[in-house]
């Protein structure tokens, strides 16, 4: 069995984990033209997993750790390279907005849920409320975006399986990290990701990575964006209940708004700045809360 980081170290992790997920869409904005979301995707997962893998071996992560419990890990590994196809179809069928919303408010009920009945975690009171307070700030950040967002029942399916598949990334990895430590998890886990979605770039060859800008855009979303923010994310999630990981999630589209006013130059509506607010103070109270009980 490896160390544990304490409750509210962990809590910090995931979060910086978080934001730099939120950075994602900035620096696919910067993409050269021709860079579609699915080549993206399949892109930053084969990065990140290639890096957190060396990373692993580089740190002699595999000795000494028990069994790789075969399903958990089948159902990380899928999860993970389910993620990236499933949002993408979601908002190109139903809208940015929505797409968005139906993912991130189905994730934390997904994972409180499963986590109760597969880990035995219970989700602390405080949770409840700060978990509304987050999905009711991005309902209000994400639909200020894009008024014009059309309910497709289609893409609600596909934006619920990408929640399904966040969440259950998240407890098949919370589940080996039983018995392994966050890199060697995070080895296998992006590595096999990244092997599952290969065929997609062999079917969509990412030519704009010819570009000095294009590569810049993939080694920051493979290095940063996912293996960086990966790395801290399970570091911290060893030690805190999924339940609370996926909620303090929701900095990542709290940072992305930000960056996307502050760098390139978008615009934000009283809606939006509520939603900013109620996501900020969701967040803030569950890492607050976790902090203080472990103090």
């Amino acid at each position: 069995m490896h160390k544990k980081t304490g409750n509210s170290g962990g809590a910090l992790f995931v979060l910086l984990g978080a934001m730099l997920w939120g950075t994602t869409g900035t620096s696919q904005a910067l993409a050269p033209v021709g860079a579609t979301s699915l080549e993206v995707g399949a892109l930053r997962v084969a990065i990140g997993g290639a890096a957190l893998l060396a990373v692993a071996l580089a740190r002699r992560s595999f000795s000494g750790g028990g069994k790789w419990p075969i399903l958990p890990t089948i159902i990380a590994v899928l999860a993970t390279a389910a993620y990236q196809p499933f949002f993408f179809t979601g908002t190109a069928k139903t809208g940015v907005a929505v797409g968005t919303l139906v993912t991130l408010a189905s994730a934390p009920v997904v994972s409180g849920v499963v986590g109760f009945f597969a880990l035995g975690e219970r989700p602390e009171r405080v949770w409840y409320l700060s978990s509304l307070l987050a999905i009711g700030g991005c309902s209000l950040l994400t639909l200020s975006g894009d008024a014009g967002s059309v309910v497709n029942p289609v893409g609600v399916l596909f934006s619920l399986g990408a929640g399904f598949s966040y969440a259950l990334f998240v407890l098949g990895s919370k589940y080996l990290l039983k018995e392994h430590t966050p890199d060697a998890v995070n080895g296998v886990v992006f590595s096999g990701a990244g092997l599952v979605l290969f065929p997609v770039l062999l079917m969509n060859p990412p030519l704009w990575l010819a570009e000095p800008r294009g590569l810049v855009v993939a080694l920051h979303l493979g290095l940063i964006a996912t293996g960086l923010a990966y790395f801290l994310f399970l570091k911290g999630l060893s030690s805190v209940p999924a339940s609370t990981s996926v909620t303090l999630s929701m900095a990542e589209p709290l940072t992305a708004s930000l960056l996307g006013v502050f760098l390139l130059g978008e615009r934000m509506n009283l809606l939006g700045v509520v939603g900013v607010v109620l996501t900020f103070a969701g967040v803030a109270l569950l890492a607050f809360g976790v902090t203080k009980k472990k103090d």
